[in-house]
C-alpha cells in the first residue's frame, strides 16, 4: 500500500470521484442556471444547438451555422418548449445568430461585464448532455488568454479566376460563397476591390487580406458593357472549401464546422461536440463568462467573451427593432 493512501480511494470507482452525486452537488446552483438562461435548439426531434438567453421577453443566441438551413425549429427552456422560433438576424463574423420566441419572464443570463479575460486556471462550466428537461453541467477550466482566432486559410471571395491581358475575368461562382449571394457571375471582369483598381490575383488578395471572415468588401466588375457595383460578404477559405483532416482533428469527435475566424475568444477545456455550441459558459457563481461557439479540437473549445457578446446582440437586436 502506497503510504498515506487510505484503503477505501484504492476501490471508488473514478466515476464516483469525478461525476458522482456529492461532486453534482456541489455544481447544482451552477445547472439551475444552465436550466433557466440556456435554451436547448431542436430540428424536429434531434438537438442540433444550445442557446444564450439573453432577455426575458424571448431575444436567444446561439451558434448561426448550425441551425442554418434546419426545419421544425424548436427551442426549449427550462422545461418549456417553444414551437417556431424566428431567426431574426445573423453576424457572420461572429457566427451569431439572433432568434426570437414568443415568451414572458425568462431569466436571462447574468455577464460579467468586469471579467472580460478570465484568467487562465479559471473554473467554468457549460451545458454537457441534455435530457428531455433537465440541463447537465460540463466542468472545466480557462486554457489561454483570450485573442482573436484568424481564418484557417483566409478570407475569399468565393469565385474562381483567370488572368488575361491584365483583367480578371471570373470563371467560376462557387455555391454557398458571397460572390454567389451578391450575385457574380462567370465572365465577370472584376475592376477594382475597395476602390483600388486590381488588374491580377495578387493585388485582389492584397485587398482582401485586410478583412475578417464575414466583412464586406465593394467589387466594381465589368458584365458586357454594364459596370456593376456589388457588396460581397467575405468567407473563409476552410469553411467554403474544407480542410484535410489532422490526426488531432481525426481523435476530436465532431468538431465545429466553422472554427475559425472569430474576432476575439476565450479558450477552456471542457469536453464537448458541435451540437454544443452556443450556450452559456459560467464561472461557478452562476455568472456569464461568453457564449461557447466552437469546438476546435479535442481539448480545445472557443467562447465569445460577455462584452463582445453583450456588443453584439445589442446591435442585432436594434437592427430588427429600429
Amino acid at each position: 500500500m502506497i503510504a498515506g493512501l487510505a484503503p477505501g480511494s484504492q476501490t471508488l470507482e473514478s466515476t464516483y470521484r469525478t461525476n458522482g452525486p456529492a461532486v453534482k452537488a456541489c455544481f447544482e446552483p451552477v445547472r439551475e442556471v444552465l436550466q433557466a438562461s440556456s435554451a436547448v435548439i431542436k430540428s424536429g426531434r434531434k438537438e442540433i444547438a444550445y442557446g444564450t438567453v439573453m432577455s426575458a421577453d424571448g431575444f436567444i443566441v446561439t451558434k448561426a451555422s448550425e441551425i442554418e438551413d434546419a426545419a421544425d425549429l424548436s427551442v426549449i427552456v427550462a422545461e418549456r418548449t417553444y414551437k417556431d422560433p424566428v431567426v431574426l438576424g445573423i453576424d457572420p463574423a461572429w457566427d451569431v445568430a439572433l432568434l426570437k420566441i414568443q415568451a414572458e419572464a425568462l431569466v436571462p443570463v447574468n455577464l460579467a461585464l468586469d471579467s472580460p479575460d478570465p484568467e487562465r486556471g479559471t473554473w467554468v462550466v457549460a451545458n454537457g448532455a441534455t435530457s428531455r428537461t433537465r440541463r447537465r453541467p460540463q466542468v472545466g477550466i480557462i486554457s489561454a488568454t483570450a485573442r482573436e482566432i484568424a481564418p484557417a486559410g483566409g478570407a475569399v471571395l468565393g469565385v474562381t479566376l483567370e488572368e488575361s491581358d491584365e483583367q480578371l475575368r471570373v470563371s467560376e461562382t462557387h455555391e454557398s460563397s458571397g460572390a454567389k449571394e451578391a450575385g457574380i457571375e462567370p465572365g465577370d471582369i472584376i475592376l477594382a476591390a475597395d476602390g483600388v483598381e486590381v488588374t491580377n490575383r495578387q493585388a485582389l488578395g492584397e485587398v482582401i487580406d485586410k478583412h475578417r471572415v464575414g466583412e464586406m468588401v465593394h467589387i466594381s466588375l465589368k458584365r458586357g458593357d454594364e459596370k456593376l457595383e456589388l457588396e460581397v460578404r467575405l468567407a473563409g477559405r476552410v469553411d467554403l472549401f474544407g480542410e484535410e483532416q489532422s490526426r488531432n482533428d481525426q481523435m476530436s469527435g465532431r468538431f465545429s464546422g466553422r472554427r475559425s475566424g472569430f474576432p476575439r475568444v476565450i479558450q477552456h477545456d471542457i469536453i464537448a461536440n458541435n451540437a454544443g455550441m452556443g450556450g452559456p459558459l459560467l464561472d461557478l457563481d452562476g455568472r456569464c463568462l461568453g457564449m461557447n461557439i466552437a469546438r476546435a479540437n479535442r481539448c480545445e473549445t472557443f467562447a465569445i467573451p460577455a462584452g463582445d457578446l453583450q456588443s453584439l446582440t445589442d446591435r442585432l437586436i436594434t437592427q430588427v427593432t429600429k
